[in-house]
């Protein structure tokens, strides 16, 4: 296969708003024995990418310095070692970053195939919801069927893959929101909405619940959020926190509240974990959330779709806050 020899990508020229994203040029990059090389259709646009190009994502070392988490394309190369795809594959894959270029490498544990009858737009907005949906609400949070969760920005590529998920898994939803059109979508979904700018959530979590709480929370609110959260857990109930859109911090909490509950806190974030539990979960999402996708169930919201050299489009829609879904960016 004849390859070019200088891709396309978008680069973050220095910390800043969404005008900080330039089109740019580099090599074409090479996959390692047990990587692929994909010819990127289409990435996924997640507020880990906004927060690394304003420069409040943690990065650590190693970490990629070009935005994408997600992307969905074809293999066009395969690494010496490579045993589960070959070239010509349909493929989906949570990335390490790198995602907004027209070719990324990826390792192999982390691409699953694209089912069958899901265009590249929709398996973009795929993995990095996907994964991390799983990993916390039901890894971490432990959601099974006849549980009751609380999902914080119902209407976030997060909040509607979690609301999907949870109706399909025979899960009772709350979710909050900031309009009534939002709240709309959420009910759309099978949730039960809660608008935070008319109600305090964890008043109407008591009223909704006979004061019992909910057994699970998945939070990307963080400090701002802790103390309702933790008033709206069951006993014994897990609170999951994933962003910290609210703050980082919390003060002034009384810890016994939490110890009255035997409640948990925990949380995580995906692109630090190690190859290995990134390819646990990937076959936690193929064995439990793939025969729903191929049964045409819980396909991802699409809320708009920009082309990769408007990348900074894509970022001021997703600042702006109105989006329901996922927004993608169009590369092929």
């Amino acid at each position: 296969m004849n390859l070019p020899e200088r891709i396309n990508y978008i680069q973050i020229t220095q910390p800043g708003g969404p005008e900080v994203l330039q089109l740019a040029q580099t090599n074409m990059p090479v996959p390692a024995e047990r990587e692929l090389l994909i010819k990127v259709h289409a990435a996924g646009i997640n507020r880990p990418d906004v927060l690394q190009r304003a420069g409040k994502y943690p990065m650590k070392p190693g970490m990629s310095v070009v935005p994408g988490l997600e992307v969905a394309g074809e293999v066009v190369g395969v690494g010496s070692a490579v045993a589960d795809f070959k070239i010509g594959d349909r493929v989906c894959a949570l990335t390490n970053g790198d995602g907004y270029a027209e070719y990324c490498t990826v390792i192999e544990t982390q691409a699953l195939p694209i089912p069958d009858g899901v265009d590249m737009i929709h398996a973009a907005a795929i993995p990095e919801t996907f994964f991390t949906v799983w990993a916390n609400l039901f890894e971490l949070g432990q959601a099974r069927e006849g549980s009751t969760v609380l999902i914080h920005g119902g209407t976030s590529g997060i909040g509607t893959t979690a609301l999907m998920l949870c109706k399909a898994l025979g899960i009772r939803a709350f979710a909050t929101a900031g309009s009534e059109e939002k709240c709309a979508q959420i009910r759309a979904l099978g949730g039960e909405a809660i608008n935070y700018r008319e109600a305090d959530f964890a008043k109407v979590i008591a009223e909704r619940t006979d004061n019992n709480g909910v057994d699970v929370i998945l939070d990307i609110m963080g400090g701002s959020y802790f103390a309702g959260n933790v008033a709206s857990l069951a006993r014994r109930g897990r609170l999951v926190i994933i962003g910290f859109l609210g703050g980082a911090s919390v003060k002034d909490f009384n810890l016994l509240t939490l110890l009255d509950k035997q409640a948990s806190v925990t949380g995580s974030m995906m692109r630090s974990r190690s190859a290995q539990e990134k390819a646990d979960v990937a076959r936690g999402v193929r064995n439990n959330v793939w025969p729903l996708l191929k049964a045409g169930q819980c396909l991802p919201i699409i809320d708009r779709v920009f082309p990769l050299e408007d990348a900074a489009g894509a970022h001021q829609r997703m600042e702006q806050g109105d989006h329901i879904g996922k927004i993608v960016l169009k590369v092929v």
